[in-house]
């Protein structure tokens, strides 16, 4: 058989989630769509299988019987390093939006509510893994600015040669940024850019992703020299840091 004949690996997906049913229901959607899924029904067992295994993201419930969702996200995203660390979707039935705010915060790349519809869940998986797997088109492979370094092959981010983390969702985001610097680009354009659909009403999920990049790359967040808010329009990444 030729090389090029051979299927890729199904992605593997890891949930940490205590209703059964719910696991039971998506696991099996996923299988029919070729995406494999480990289930496991607590936090420890979830950290436990990430330090034996290599999962390509990562369904998080919130409400898990022996820990906080929000409290594993940060052991993830501060225990594994970058680019290994998988992606991670929360899950959960808290309907606060200071939920979703905090999730994002701590390094989380999308968030569902529940009741979900599985087809939704599978649209937001393969919407992430499609972020994972490959860079924006038409980006030159290395970005540079300075002290600040974009890999858009290898997906890292340097500043002073020291690696900074963030989430696949932020990477692309900030590669949109930086590939336009100059540019003034809208939070729906981001958006667009990014995931390939719209914002939704009072969304300002780009926001806190942007809020994130910054913590990341600038000197101090409060008084951002990169990325530079522009009122009531959106984003522009600065070139004055280039030389």
């Amino acid at each position: 058989m030729l090389l090029s004949d051979k299927k890729p690996a199904a992605p593997r997906l890891l949930m940490i989630e205590d209703d059964v049913r719910l696991a039971r229901m998506v696991i099996g959607f996923m299988a029919q769509n070729g995406i494999q899924v480990e289930h496991v029904e607590d936090a420890q067992s979830g950290l436990n299988a990430l330090r034996r295994h290599h999962y390509d993201l990562i369904l998080l419930d919130l409400m898990l019987p022996d820990a906080d969702g929000l409290d594993v996200c940060r052991r993830i995203r501060t225990d594994t390093p970058q680019p290994v660390c998988p992606a991670i979707i929360m899950v959960t039935a808290r309907g606060d939006p200071t939920d979703r705010i905090v999730g994002l915060e701590l390094g989380a790349d999308d968030y569902l509510p529940k009741p979900f519809e599985p087809r939704e869940l599978l649209a937001r998986v393969r919407a992430v893994l499609r972020r994972t797997a490959s860079s924006p088109a038409e980006v030159p492979p290395a970005l540079r600015f300075g002290r600040l370094e974009i890999d858009t092959g290898a997906r890292t981010v340097l500043l002073d040669r020291q690696p900074r983390a963030l989430t696949s969702f932020q990477f692309d985001l900030l590669v949109v940024l930086a590939s336009n610097a100059g540019r003034v680009l809208s939070r729906d354009q981001l958006r667009q850019a990014v995931r390939g659909e719209a914002l939704e009403a009072f969304d300002r999920s780009i926001d806190v992703h942007v809020g994130r990049i910054r913590n990341a790359i600038e000197d101090d967040p409060r008084f951002p020299a990169r990325i530079i808010t522009v009122r009531g329009v959106g984003y522009v990444f600065s070139r004055l840091l280039e030389s």
